[in-house]
């Protein structure tokens, strides 16, 4: 039989019989399928209430008796049970024997259960339950369904890990879980881990879904950069969606108590956008140092109004050992040179504007002490620059642009001065089907007013102007063909797409010059087809030469680049006299360096990567690059790298993660110096899947100074959908040192 009782504000109900069989099995099949979505969780006032049984009695308006696979429902709520009882007045059911409820795609088994299905409230007797949001899982003594959202578990567990017996789980004397706020709250709570007690807590709370919110984060023991032992206890604030604030003390016995805090926002304002991040520690009175140590690091970028941008980025230590005593990866502890800018940029459809102020403050290698060699420079501090940029394309046929400075720059042993330059540019690109050719005049305009300066080799220096313009004129050309081919057995097109690029810039007088910013261009592929070999503004080179490549690029037919093959030289015609130094002696040399290079996913598991610059006069290597990839498949890859630069470097590098056995993983990384025979980088480390956690273990090595080097170890036991437990950050390091790097539990946190 089944009942269909009406909302309590219709005067009508009926009555039907139906298949009892078949339309059970069909409803709890459709509803099983729709579970998978998540439905949202509001109940409809209007929504009929069905009831279905083999026997069914009592007073239709009052009370029926239900026996015999009952099923009941309304809404985005049902019941089954072997018998119940319905008071149709008050909405409300009581159940009893194999109590199965589904409600919004959260599921329960129980002895017993009294539920008002209007306003969800209720409670089970000995129930599990099984959560849709997080597949969260466990068992109670008595469950209360305090409102359609909220049910609390009364002497109970809770755990991410599927079947009878999780790996972990929670025991709680009491555990709210709200899902309207996403929140699980706990009290009286024991963390097991393969049934043992790990954890104990009066309380604590987190999120169902693994978002973020406030509340305590585990503590984090390990150990410093010199090996000392260290414990952080952080605090995390989930102010809002856009913000939020991590405080963190660290106990370190040897030194003291430091406080740090990272904070982190973004929003929008009707100007546009803005974000930020803030990064402070302060350690009162270092027992080791005798002295108060500190660390800053701010950057903000805000617009002002649609096309007005201002920010800066704040970077300052106490002292200059600071990188050696507290940082945790191999970036931190080689930075010297730390950055205090203040920038403001406004943009246009055609031009652009920035204006900032940058001072640096140097951290010197305490080892520099002993050896000049390592003595970090301090670059000149720009007080202030502006640059305006500004360029139209296709005017007539034509390309112009401009690029101008204005910039004062100070140094506090070196001579100082301001410097303003312009740069008009102007180009008629000739472009066909297959073929470019792009004739370009520019001119470089600058002048100096440099200030009074006690040189120790050339004694007092007056403050003195100087001035200097210097044109240069290039021509840019190439080709395009196609060929259709086959690459390991795949077809694809072949381009065949040589390159000519001509540049003349007359030698110009330069001596007596500063160099304020200005170094050599790094030779590259990119740089070749430049029309200068400098970087900065303090030199124009003089130039007559042409430089030759050529680009063979394997094209699937879907666009994707398989291969490319790249080759490059430049010739030169003169002598090339302008030098960064007044002393540096011309050179004159007939060619370049030869530059080849190579690149690409060969197939769907192998890719490489490789340069390399030769020198065809003294037939020997100058420098080389090389990468190589195997990624069979998730969870596997191996890198090989090899880097050469002649009397300079030559480094080896290997890292890989790789599957052990079903659950265990390894991931390793070493970078060599053949040169000095010392290993410069390594980690090892294991990583066990256990589906509902993950286990990573290891230890790192790495520079700090030129004599010295840290061995932080590490080990994390992560709990889906819960917390992480451990020393270090184990995650952090493998994704950064090892590329290609696949995290086991992908999904859950960041």
């Amino acid at each position: 039989m089944s009942w269909f009782t009406p909302p309590k504000n219709s005067q009508k109900w009926a009555f039907a019989l139906t298949a009892l069989a078949a339309a059970a099995a069909a409803t709890a099949h459709a509803q099983t399928s729709a579970s998978k979505q998540r439905p949202q969780r509001v109940e409809d006032p209007n929504a009929v209430t069905t009831i279905r049984a083999e026997d069914i009695g009592g007073r239709p308006e009052r009370i029926l008796n239900l026996d015999r696979d009952v099923e009941v429902v309304r809404d985005q709520t049902r019941v089954t049970a072997d018998k119940a009882c319905y008071k149709q007045v008050e909405a409300e059911l009581e159940a009893q024997g194999n109590v199965r409820i589904w409600r919004y795609g959260d599921y329960y088994t129980a002895d017993e259960l009294q539920l008002n299905m209007e306003t969800g409230k209720g409670f089970m007797l000995h129930p599990t339950y099984r959560m849709e949001v997080n597949n969260a899982q466990g068992k109670a003594r008595r469950i209360d369904f305090l409102n359609e959202d909220e049910a609390l578990v009364i002497d109970g567990t809770y755990s991410t890990c599927q079947g009878p017996n999780p790996d972990w789980y929670l025991r709680s004397s009491t555990l709210n879980l709200d899902s309207g706020r996403d929140v699980g709250t706990a009290g009286g709570t024991v963390l097991y881990f393969k049934d043992v007690p790990f954890l104990g807590t009066p309380g604590m709370s987190f999120s169902l879904s693994g978002a973020r919110r406030s509340g305590w984060l585990p503590p984090i023991p390990g150990f410093g950069s010199k090996g000392a032992a260290e414990v952080v206890v952080p605090y995390y604030f989930n102010i809002a969606p856009n913000r939020d604030l991590t405080v963190y003390p660290k106990i370190i016995p040897r030194r003291g108590l430091q406080m740090g805090a990272v904070g982190r926002y973004m929003g929008e304002t009707e100007a546009g956008e803005y974000e930020g991040r803030t990064h402070i520690e302060y350690l009162p009175h270092d027992k080791e140092a005798g002295k108060d140590r500190w660390m800053l690091h701010s950057t903000h970028t805000q617009a002002i109004a649609p096309d007005w941008t201002y920010g800066w980025n704040v970077r300052a230590a106490s002292d200059d050992e600071y990188p050696n005593d507290f940082s945790k990866t191999v970036a931190n502890s080689a930075e010297r040179q730390l950055l205090r800018e203040l920038r403001t940029d406004y943009r246009r459809e055609y031009w652009s504007l920035t204006a900032r102020v940058q001072k640096y403050q140097v951290l010197q290698d305490p080892e520099a002490k002993n050896n000049k060699d390592l003595t970090v420079s301090r670059p000149y501090d720009r007080l202030p620059a502006i640059n305006l940029h500004a360029a139209r394309y296709d005017v007539g046929g034509f390309d112009w642009q401009l690029d101008s400075e204005l910039t004062r720059f100070w140094h506090p042993t070196e001579q100082r001065g301001t410097r303003v330059v312009a740069v008009p540019q102007l180009s008629y690109p000739i472009i066909g089907a297959s073929y470019f050719v792009t004739p370009k005049v520019m001119l470089n305009a600058s002048a100096y007013q440099l200030e009074a300066f006690k040189d120790p080799a050339r004694g007092d220096l007056a403050s003195r102007s100087l001035r200097r313009a210097v044109p240069t004129v290039s021509i840019d050309s190439g080709l395009e063909f196609e060929r259709s081919a086959s690459l390991f057995g795949r077809a694809v097109t072949q381009t065949l797409e040589p390159r000519l690029f001509y540049v003349y810039t007359p030698y110009r007088e330069q001596k007596g010059f500063p160099n304020f910013d200005t170094a050599e261009a790094t030779f590259n592929l990119s740089q070749i087809f430049s029309e200068s070999r400098f970087i900065g503004s303090d030199r124009v080179g003089d130039a007559n030469q042409v430089t030759a490549g050529v680009v063979s690029r394997f094209l699937e037919a879907s666009g994707a680049e398989r291969l490319r093959l790249s080759f490059g030289q430049r010739f030169y015609f003169n002598e090339q006299r302008i030098q960064l130094t007044d002393d540096a002696k011309p050179r004159y040399d007939t060619r370049s360096d030869t530059l080849l290079a190579a690149a690409g996913r060969i197939s769907e598991t192998w890719g490489f990567d490789s340069a390399v610059q030769y020198n065809p006069g003294e037939r020997r290597v100058i420098s080389t690059n090389h990468t190589l990839q195997w990624q069979p498949g998730q969870k596997k890859v191996l890198n090989l790298g090899y880097r050469f630069l002649r009397d300079s470097f030559k480094n080896a590098d290997i890292s890989g993660q790789w599957p052990l056995s079903q659950r265990w993983y390894g991931v390793a990384r070493v970078s060599y110096s053949l040169k000095d025979k010392t290993v410069l980088e390594s980690l090892v480390g294991l990583e066990y899947n256990g589906d509902c956690w993950v286990f990573r273990m290891g230890a790192q090595r790495f520079v700090t100074s030129a004599n010295k080097a840290s061995t932080p170890i590490f080990f994390q036991l992560e709990l889906n959908g819960l917390s992480k437990f451990g020393v270090g950050n184990p995650l952090e390091v493998m994704k950064n040192s090892i590329a290609g790097y696949q995290r086991l539990n992908e999904g859950y946190g960041r």
